[in-house]
């Protein structure tokens, strides 16, 4: 089982709060070229999630970004 939250581009402080302390304020908001981007530190290091990615906290307490359509095919609701 797993926690969830997706990123919409409006919802920057629910992730953060989602995320919690885990990673020491190493999650930055940015733009490039456009596209809103936020950088999370997992346990392989710095990842990038796109606008509308999920960011799932594992069993284990782990941190990491999933793209939409992997989510809805990997994960069922609880």
């Amino acid at each position: 089982m797993i926690d969830a939250i997706q990123w919409t581009g409006n919802n920057t402080k629910d992730c953060i709060d989602f995320l919690g302390n885990s990673f020491g304020g190493q999650m930055l908001e940015r733009s490039i070229n456009g596209k809103r981007e936020i950088t999370i530190l997992t346990l392989e290091g710095q990842h990038i999630a796109s606008k509308n990615d999920y960011l799932i906290r594992g069993a284990a307490g782990e941190h990491y970004a999933c793209k939409p359509d992997i989510f809805v095919k990997t994960y069922d609701p609880a």
